[in-house]
């Protein structure tokens, strides 16, 4: 009887998570679109794995100002954006160190994957997904040592 009530507790979490989680994605799609209409959006992101995630969305304009600036910065699925206003007219690829200092290590790293992102696109770059798993990652480390060796048997 008790593995019946866990059970239904879990499953009732579980679905909770999905209906909050749906209106988390779709404030996210609102903003990045409302965003996306005012010019190109440079996105920055660090995961925050036992801390806050952070998302960062900066809309610049052809020069590389930054127009609208918002974050996204919490643990769980009530985390909403909201608006940094310190940085609108500020160029992206040139912003102060001061206002920067004023951030959190999470904001500031987010910050710095969108400057990035912006930098590398600008450039005719593509963005390269990270790994989504921790073992995904461990995999492609293994697989880039095997790959290294090879080449220096190879060479040598």
């Amino acid at each position: 009887m008790l593995f019946y009530i866990l059970m239904f507790f879990i499953g009732g979490a579980f679905l909770l998570q999905l209906f909050f989680g749906y209106f988390q994605i779709k404030h996210f799609s609102n903003v990045f679109v409302e965003m996306r209409r005012k010019g190109k959006v440079a996105i920055g992101r660090k995961k925050g794995h036992f801390k806050s995630g952070t998302i960062v969305f900066f809309t610049v304009d052809p020069d590389g100002n930054i127009v609208d600036a918002r974050k996204m910065q919490g643990v769980t699925i009530f985390a909403r954006f909201h608006e940094m206003n310190e940085f609108i007219h500020e160029n992206i690829q040139h912003l102060p160190e001061m206002k920067m200092k004023r951030c959190n290590k999470l904001l500031q790293k987010a910050i710095a994957n969108s400057v990035h992102n912006y930098t590398v696109v600008a450039n005719g770059g593509v963005i390269k997904d990270a790994p989504k798993t921790p073992m995904a990652g461990m995999s492609l480390m293994i697989k880039s040592l095997f790959q290294n060796a090879r080449k220096s048997n190879n060479q040598g």
